[in-house]
């Protein structure tokens, strides 16, 4: 059978080949790639697209890599079409697996190639995702901070909004053009069938990165007391603001509060550079840290490996995931299983990923206090944090189990392929 997957991403693999570095995101995907290459009468094929300027083909481990010369665009690349046309008639695929709806190339597939065998695994859903993005920022402050960078870039947070909501125009047509999705949440099972209510969904969880499942567990012992791990906050649908807003009411009783932010800092306007850079909500950021006076309680990371990531989880006291909007994101999984007490906004599927009170904490994103509250309990009462902990474990460990995941993907596959 000829599995042709189209992803966001180029692997490591390629990009090594290429002498390029390899990405620090998408490591998810590496892992059962490899699982799937390895199944007994499966060849692999993974494309995606990339900076260059011809179609590459590269057969690494049993892969079969093809890279599509395409620039970042929202505009629609018609002149990929041909492109897919050809790697399809080389490739022959049975099934082409897309994943994830939130960019355009893999449509252009569809177009091109519309009597192939196509299901696509829902990520996140930008269409939906643009109704919550600019997570209670008012149209004040969002006027108030734009920046050099966003004008020149035409990238303003009402512009960014208005892209989301463009591409979710092709969104839907993704899911009109397919007879099948993977899923993993109520949330994005209610809208795939909102927009195609005659596609056939199939349940599948993810497997996430090979270091998380042997890394050693959060030990309340070695955690560093007061620290707050967030995944990343690069743009207002993460939520930094409301955690900003709920440590500047807890610093008081806690003196060494502290959040760190995994990823390059986005309120670093220092230099040439850095003013180019700098974006409208970093600018709104900057300054609630300076009305908050929380420049001693945020730190950026930096871009950081799965490895480091996975420091950084066991040394804080708690995780939260603070979207304003989520499908199932798998930095709160991955906070999980590795047992670091989390909290999570009630928002999209993330209710599927957390039973309040046993496996995590939920609030409401609006309720900052709420979030405060929550953060409070786990900051003094052991005894929670280390239920939480444990419970989450066991809850990670079964959703992201990597044998029964490849063991579903395989099932959706050969039932797809009858």
């Amino acid at each position: 059978m000829n599995i042709l997957w189209i992803t966001n991403t180029i692997f490591p693999a390629p990009s090594e080949a290429l002498g390029r570095p390899a990405p620090v995101v998408g490591g998810w995907m590496y892992d059962i790639a490899k699982q799937i290459a390895a199944a007994q009468g499966i060849q692999l094929s993974v494309a995606t697209t990339y900076s260059g300027l011809e179609l590459k083909s590269l057969k690494i481990d049993g892969v079969i890599y093809y890279l599509l010369p395409a620039k970042a665009s929202t505009r629609y690349p018609r002149h990929l079409e041909p492109v897919w046309d050809k790697v399809c008639k080389e490739f022959n695929p049975d099934i082409v697996h897309i994943h994830g709806t939130e960019y355009i190339h893999g449509l252009a597939c569809m177009r091109a190639c519309p009597l192939l065998n196509y299901v696509i695994s829902i990520q996140g859903m930008v269409g939906v995702y643009s109704r919550y993005y600019y997570a209670g920022i008012s149209c004040f402050d969002i006027l108030k901070n734009i920046t050099f960078r966003d004008i020149v870039r035409f990238d303003t947070l009402f512009q960014a909004k208005n892209k989301f909501e463009q591409r979710g125009i092709f969104e839907k047509e993704y899911l009109l053009r397919t007879r099948h999705v993977i899923g993993r949440t109520n949330w994005d099972q209610a809208h795939t069938k909102t927009i195609n209510p005659s596609v056939n969904y199939h349940f599948c969880n993810e497997t996430l990165r090979d270091g998380f499942y042997t890394a050693p567990k959060w030990d309340i012992k070695n955690k560093t007391d007061y620290t707050i791990f967030l995944s990343q906050a690069n743009y207002p649908i993460k939520g930094l603001h409301q955690v900003l807003k709920a440590v500047a009411i807890l610093k008081a009783d806690f003196p060494k509060i502290k959040v760190r932010v995994a990823g390059p800092s986005i309120i670093n306007n220092n230099g040439l550079i850095a003013k180019i850079k700098f974006s409208g909500y970093g600018s709104y950021i900057r300054g609630l840290i300076k009305k908050l006076n929380l420049s001693a309680h945020v730190e950026f990371t930096g871009s950081l490996t799965a490895e480091k990531m996975i420091v950084e989880y066991r040394n804080a006291h708690l995780f939260i995931c603070p979207s304003s909007i989520e499908n199932s994101p798998n930095s709160l999984g991955e906070a999980q299983l590795l047992g670091v007490p989390a909290i999570a906004s009630y928002v999209g599927g993330t209710p599927d990923m957390v039973i309040h009170g046993e496996t995590g904490l939920l609030y409401r994103f609006e309720e900052v206090e709420m979030l405060t509250l929550h953060i409070r309990k786990l900051f003094t009462d052991t005894d929670l944090a280390l239920s939480l902990s444990a419970n989450g474990i066991k809850a990670s460990e079964s959703r992201h189990n990597r044998q029964n995941n490849l063991a579903h993907t395989l099932d959706i596959y050969r039932k797809l392929s009858l």
